[in-house]
């Protein structure tokens, strides 16, 4: 092959990268991004005998007023019927966006439901390298990033008869299961203090045990864990939010693995293990609304009575 040949083959073949390249961002920022998806769940932590309860775990929603798709699609939700509603932070992308969030959520408010905070309910997100992330995590508050009006979005949950988890404890009888929750603020901040909600599972006061939190860092995770928590849900990572087809998720914005970093696996300190759901998310930051092999998500959890011993949950 001469040189001009070779030359001319190396151009098309960068010019193909290249395209491909551009195809699939467009993709990610027109088509899946927008392409949100109930995820359902099956598991096995309830008493033998008791009724299904089903829990709808939303995450991440980041919410602009402009974010009208996602909005409407949150809306629709109402009409899986959940017994129990669990809000895991970043509810929040705008200072105006309050109003939208409740109003998407809408009959979803009617339902009992539980909530922790998340980074961009505090404070608004701000552009940052994509690239920095396959480094560490992203860095947590900045001096100049602006506050979040996350005490009118407390209100609302509040007035709706939510329960703020923040370290805090408490048990809801639902379908006639005594649930224990525990929360903490948000890990990725530094803010969570889960010593304030530790100790062994009171097995007399509950029949389930749920820790929530917004970031799954293993220090929390092998907390709650070593004190029998039965389920630990959790969101933040965005499931990866760009994949790798057939690889996977190179980041999590945590310590945790990314063979973890979206839906139901498992977590064992201290010789128990816990499950953990982990939302990939319903949105993006404004400065990355992207997503790729990675589709925003909401999860029906349906819990279920504990099976014989060496069954497996049904993922869907």
């Amino acid at each position: 092959m001469s040189a001009a040949s070779a030359t001319t083959t190396l151009s098309r073949a960068a010019l193909g990268a290249v395209g491909v390249g551009a195809a699939c961002l467009a993709y990610a920022g027109l088509v899946e991004v927008r392409a949100f998806t109930l995820r359902r769940v099956q598991v096995p932590v309830l008493p033998p005998g008791s009724e299904p309860v089903r829990v709808l775990h939303v995450s991440d929603l980041h919410l602009t007023p402009s974010s009208r798709e996602r909005q409407a699609w949150v809306a629709g939700l109402a009409a899986l019927e959940p017994d129990l509603v669990i809000d895991t932070g970043d509810n929040l992308a705008h200072p105006d966006a309050v109003p939208y969030v409740l109003q998407s959520l809408g009959r979803l408010l009617e339902v009992p439901g539980v909530y922790v905070w998340g980074s961009n309910d505090y404070v608004a997100p701000t552009f940052k390298n994509p690239l920095s992330y396959l480094r560490r995590p992203s860095e947590p508050h900045r001096l100049n990033q602006a506050e979040l009006p996350w005490p009118d979005l407390d209100a609302g949950f509040r007035r709706a008869g939510w329960t703020n988890l923040t370290h805090v404890r408490t048990t809801l009888e639902i379908r006639g299961v005594r649930i224990g929750f525990r929360g903490t603020d948000d890990g990725h901040l530094g803010r969570a203090r889960y010593e304030e909600v530790a100790g062994p599972v009171d097995r007399d006061a509950v029949d389930v045990s749920l820790a929530v939190t917004h970031a799954p860092y293993l220090r929390l995770l092998d907390a709650m864990a070593t004190d029998g928590l039965d389920l630990i849900v959790a969101g933040h990572t965005h499931g990866g939010q760009v994949c790798i087809p057939g690889y996977g998720a190179l980041v999590t914005n945590c310590d945790l693995d990314t063979r973890r970093v979206k839906g139901l696996s498992q977590h064992t300190a201290g010789g128990h293990t816990s499950w953990l759901h982990v939302s990939a998310g319903l949105g993006t930051s404004p400065y990355a609304p992207l997503r790729f092999a990675c589709r925003p998500e909401a999860t029906l959890l349906t819990l279920t009575a504990r099976p014989d011993a060496g069954a497996t949950p049904a993922m869907g």
